[in-house]
């Protein structure tokens, strides 16, 4: 059953036929790396409005057959944002990141939160991104408490491609939880 709530808005523009976001020629004032990765985060948020705006609470929260949650890679994608960005600008996690990742699989996420949330975690990545986006791409990061060792660069296609993977993660548990074959 679905919480009589409208949707949220979404931006996707109604452009016939639908031109994902690489292919509308926006931010070409930023570089190819920096323009992919805020093209995949743009492209997340059509996504995830498109296909999770309607769910209720329940079902944001249901775990068919035992999988995660819609509500938890919607969560991870918002604050993993977050975390890998810290990262790529070279800061540790704080107490407060580290915090909010042990929460991330918390059952009882209510809609109207879970996407106020995602919805600034995309606007503050992007803004973080545009500030990396002229950086050494080369230059050497570290991730995580074993301080494993990547680039500005690698921790920028990280933030796409990981994005997108639960993104893709989303749709599916969606069309799962809602009967949904399309």
């Amino acid at each position: 059953m679905q919480d009589a709530k409208p949707p949220i808005e979404s931006v996707a523009p109604s452009v016939e036929p639908y031109l994902e976001p690489w292919l509308r020629g926006t931010n070409q004032d930023v570089p190819a790396v920096g323009r992919a990765v805020l093209h995949a985060l743009q492209l997340a948020g059509e996504d995830l409005r498109k296909w999770c705006t309607s769910l209720s609470d329940a079902s944001l929260n249901a775990r068919p057959a035992g999988t995660a949650p819609v509500a938890f890679h919607i969560r991870h994608i918002a604050r993993s944002l977050d975390r890998l960005l810290t990262y790529a600008e070279g800061r540790n996690l704080n107490e407060s990141q580290l915090a909010a990742l042990r929460k991330e699989l918390d059952p009882g996420a209510k809609r109207d939160e879970l996407f106020a949330e995602l919805a600034a975690a995309l606007a503050d990545g992007a803004t973080r991104v545009r500030a990396l986006a002229n950086a050494n791409l080369e230059e050497p990061r570290t991730v995580g408490k074993k301080r494993l060792p990547t680039t500005v660069g690698g921790l920028l296609v990280h933030v796409a491609d990981h994005t997108q993977r639960h993104v893709g993660q989303v749709i599916t548990t969606a069309k799962i939880v809602t009967g949904n074959n399309q």
